[in-house]
């Protein structure tokens, strides 16, 4: 993580530098008697090597002789098959994957487009068969083609040519081992194939896992206590879910990561007819617990385990509404969204609606001095000690914290809006471009940009209208009053409505985690500046956000900022400055 600067006439290069392949690839040899491995494999492919038809059980002295046959009998061609449609490494390790496991029909194959779902499905980069030589390289990857005739050329070059071949072949596996042990258990794997020639390499690692302490810290009561008693949250959703009681009667409801189960609670109080309550994590046993205690276990079924890998009881194969509450830091901190898409995808009928609806990723300048001044030059004189060694750390990590309204040196404009009945996981990786304004009308120093999300609900599955503005929630107002029913009350004890109206007639239910509404749970995201920006009126401050899930933990993020300031008067905008964070 760190900070970049580029001249503002330089092309700015934006796409992130791969490792090269060959760093990690090994090729050391082994001696006969010792364990094969993988990379014994990789560093010997002109061996003979067993091999088997992708179609019937014969096995070949060679991936070349496992080809003719297959030509021969079967009437495919492995290798004209990748050549016509122009795949990759990866989509031809696929496709014979796809092959094998799937055990294809020749003739079925005849109609491939190449852009078939499992040719970019890590499904099937696991592989079937351990160490499978065609997995290696084409046959006609090595023939001199590009080379012209081979009678015609000298044998340095055609020497040449095949050590290129050979090369580009090691780096390929290379890069297909390591995508496969980081991704799949090959223990496991071999025991599942039955195969007890498979050789494993004992100095493969388990596949990451990411969700073992997410899901554990959502088994302590404390995050639950946290997040029920912000009562801009709790109250948006109790408004909403109470005050629409034609949507939700006699529905039934998908409540994705239920923890306590209030959302359900909320959803069976409003006239759904059934609620499937889903989590993960411990919390799911208590949840059965409270459902049974307020006498609502006859609408709502707890149910635990991932989204992704449970069914719905009985005969239900669809819902008609999908409720979650999937926001974390920085919105999409956590990565729970995906799981909810993947709900939204796999259970909710056509036309049904999504809430939350729609959230809004907003981005501004602000002066963040305090939080410069407690996270940054708080080190630099502690008890007469420079420490300022200490502080550089602090601008490789976002930060949660809390700015008040006047902090904010520009207006808030939307970097990512997300419309959830709609939007796919792929797009929640992006980059996307900004143009801040400053309106300070004196000289001020920003030491940060900050980050802050919208979120609104509607009961249909169209986009918000543009128009529409957030509900803000300032302190001591009516809106965060209790909703929730007391004793044995039929309507709520206060119900309000956080809603403004759009364009037509749909009611929009809304609220904010910016600075002009009352804090959240979700606090602003903010990011240090390594090099603070003095701006007045006119100063625009414009660039590129990038945003991902890290590489390290998918649960997390990494940020990239790309920005250029331009004073007013200027012709020329500044230097490119290129700073990177984590959210986590």
């Amino acid at each position: 993580m760190g900070l970049h600067k580029i001249p503002a006439s330089s092309t700015q290069e934006t796409g992130n530098q791969e490792a090269t392949l060959s760093d990690v690839a090994s090729e050391s040899s082994s001696s006969a008697d010792e364990e094969e491995t993988w990379d014994d494999w990789i560093s010997d492919p002109d061996r003979q090597t067993p091999c088997r038809s992708l179609f019937d059980d014969r096995i070949f002295s060679s991936p070349e002789e496992t080809v003719k046959h297959d030509k021969a009998v079967h009437n495919f061609d492995i290798n004209t098959v990748c050549r016509s449609l122009a795949l990759d490494f990866h989509s031809r390790v696929r496709l014979i994957n796809y092959i094998r496991k799937e055990k294809s029909e020749p003739h079925t194959l005849t109609r491939l487009s190449g852009k078939e779902e499992f040719l970019s499905s890590d499904v099937y980069l696991q592989p079937v068969i351990e160490d499978d030589p065609l997995l290696l390289v084409g046959v006609e990857d090595w023939s001199d083609e590009e080379d012209g005739d081979p009678g015609n050329i000298s044998s340095d070059r055609r020497v040449r040519a095949l050590e290129r071949k050979l090369a580009q072949a090691k780096q390929d596996l290379a890069e297909y081992r390591k995508l496969v042990e980081s991704r799949f258990d090959l223990s496991r794997l071999a025991e599942d194939l039955n195969e007890p020639s498979v050789t494993i390499d004992k100095s493969v690692t388990k596949p990451r896992d990411d969700d073992t302490y997410y899901f554990g810290s959502y088994g302590e009561n404390d995050i639950h206590a946290v997040m029920i008693q912000d009562k801009v949250r709790t109250s948006t959703y109790a408004s909403f879910i109470l005050t629409n009681p034609l949507l939700f009667q006699d529905a039934t409801v998908l409540d994705v990561g239920c923890g306590t189960g209030i959302l359900s609670l909320f959803a069976a109080r409003a006239g759904a007819k059934r609620v499937f309550a889903v989590d993960a994590s411990d919390v799911a046993e208590k949840a059965k617990e409270i459902v049974k205690a307020n006498k609502l276990d006859n609408i709502i079924t707890v149910i635990r385990g991932k989204i992704e890998e449970i069914t719905l009881p009985g005969d239900v194969k669809h819902v008609d509404i999908i409720v979650s509450e999937w926001m974390g830091y920085a919105l999409l901190y956590e990565s729970m969204l995906d799981s909810v898409l993947h709900a939204r995808d796999r259970f909710l009928r056509p036309g049904g609606v999504m809430i939350p609806t729609q959230c809004r990723m907003m981005l501004g300048l602000c002066q963040a001095s305090e939080i410069y001044k407690e996270r940054i030059e708080f080190w630099s004189d502690v008890y007469g000690f420079d420490l300022s060694s200490m502080a550089k750390e602090v601008y490789e990590d976002a930060i949660a914290d809390v700015v008040g309204p006047e902090s904010m040196v520009s207006e808030a404009v939307i970097i990512k809006d997300l419309h959830i009945p709609k939007i796919s996981t792929r797009q929640l990786d992006f980059v996307e471009s900004f143009t801040l304004h400053a309106t300070s009308n004196r000289r001020t120093t920003v030491h940060a940009f900050l980050l802050y999300f919208d979120t609104f609900f509607t009961t249909s599955d169209d986009p918000v209208p543009p128009s529409t503005e957030v509900q803000t929630v300032k302190g001591g107002d009516v809106a965060v009053a209790e909703v929730w029913r007391v004793g044995g009350e039929s309507k709520p004890r206060r119900s309000y409505s956080l809603d403004l109206k759009g364009k037509g007639k749909v009611r929009v239910t809304s609220f904010s985690t910016g600075p002009p509404s009352i804090p959240t749970h979700w606090k602003q995201t903010i990011f240090l500046l390594r090099e603070p920006v003095v701006v007045e009126e006119g100063t625009v401050v414009s660039g590129e956000f990038h945003c991902r899930k890290s590489q390290d933990n998918s649960r997390e993020l990494d940020v990239e900022i790309h920005y250029t300031v331009q004073q007013p008067g200027a012709e020329m905008k500044g230097d490119i400055i290129i700073q990177t964070f984590k959210v986590r």
